[in-house]
């Protein structure tokens, strides 16, 4: 082989690459990167699981927050008919 002969050479390694490259993408990196150009890259149904499971949780989350303003509404009132008897109980100061 002359010193000046590459193509031998190049083919080689464009062979060896282009192996490389079809193994990588046949893995779980070239089947993300195909959903990546599908565009259905977050939108699978673990992820339509995972939104329904959100939204139930602030369903019920919101059911407290209306429960709790309820009951603080009741513990006020109840606080005051309780200073009102508290107060109706005082002895009253003398007018000097």
């Amino acid at each position: 082989m002359p010193p000046g002969d590459v193509a031998p050479v190049l083919i080689m390694v464009i062979a060896i690459v282009a192996a490389a490259a079809v193994l990588i993408m046949r893995g779980p990196l070239g089947r993300a990167l195909a959903r990546r150009l599908e565009g259905n890259a977050g939108q699978g149904e673990a992820t339509n699981a995972g939104i329904a499971g959100i939204a139930e949780r602030v369903s019920e989350l919101e059911q407290r927050d209306a429960r709790l303003a309820e009951l603080e509404e009741r513990l006020d009132f109840a606080e005051r008919l309780l200073a009102q008897r508290d107060a109706e109980r005082l002895p009253r100061g003398r007018d000097d």
